[in-house]
């Protein structure tokens, strides 16, 4: 499917692609809908990933949190978070051991899902502007980097940021940081920008998570705060169970993005 298909797909059509097991990255998908982060984990952790998600609020804002074994969500009614986004990682004892297409079989009844919002929902605007999005030019997944910054801590769990990395010509990077900034509720304004050695990143060919994008002469590398940041805090913290979207693909709700814009 080319570039302005993705784009014009409704999401429930998205969702429905993705449950007959298409799996590829959603950056593009669904333009003008808002897409989500998610992570599960046992009843008896959820308190531990809402203080974190609260303590954090730029890489984790929270747009939805579930009953304990609920698969629905208001973002997207009648969508099931268990075979609705194109890729899955179930985790144990705080390491990946599985990327399935659907989560079904190995979703458990006492999971409290949270959907967190995704930097994808602001591309659109940022699009808008005329600040180009190199990651959807060239057909790959959002570079996305582990940092040397350390969140605050929330009852077990801990670990690093994680930061996606869009390249933006220089002369657009005041557009880019002024437009994410209206949209806190999918984590807001870069936290940095220029270089990426400030983060302790030695090597934006070598991306922790994601594709590697080729920045175009006049580029600066531009870093937003990243919802795959919790699941480096269940690399660090290791809680005995856990399941999430696999990095870049992810639940593409019906909410329009224009809702988290506070201006």
């Amino acid at each position: 499917m080319g570039t302005t298909a993705r784009a014009a797909t409704p999401p429930p059509d998205a969702r429905a692609a993705f449950r007959a097991g298409l799996a590829e990255p959603t950056a593009g998908w669904s333009d003008g809908r808002t897409q989500a982060n998610l992570i599960a984990v046992p009843a008896d952790w959820a308190y531990d990933v809402l203080l974190f998600a609260q303590r954090n609020p730029a890489p984790c804002p929270v747009l939805d949190v579930t009953e304990p074994g609920g698969v629905t969500t208001a973002l997207a009614p009648g969508a099931d978070l268990r075979t609705d986004l194109p890729r899955y990682r179930v985790w144990r004892d705080g390491r990946p051991v599985d990327e399935p297409t659907d989560a079904t079989g190995a979703w458990r009844d006492d999971l409290v899902a949270f959907l967190i919002g995704c930097s994808f929902t602001f591309e659109g605007a940022l699009r808008d502007a005329g600040v180009p999005l190199r990651h959807v030019e060239q057909g790959r997944n959002v570079s996305m980097y582990v940092t040397d910054r350390q969140c605050r801590p929330a009852g077990r769990l801990r670990g690093p940021l994680v930061v996606s990395m869009r390249p933006v010509p220089a002369a657009l990077v005041d557009t880019a940081r002024r437009l994410t900034a209206l949209m806190p509720a999918v984590h807001g304004a870069p936290v940095h920008a220029g270089d990426p050695a400030e983060l302790g990143i030695a090597d934006l060919s070598r991306p922790d998570f994601g594709d590697p994008v080729q920045a175009r002469p006049g580029d600066v590398p531009v870093f937003w705060a990243c919802g795959v940041t919790p699941q480096a805090a269940l690399l660090a913290s290791a809680p005995p169970f856990a399941i999430t979207h696999a990095p870049g693909h992810m639940f593409v709700t019906d909410v329009p993005d224009s809702a988290y814009r506070v201006a």
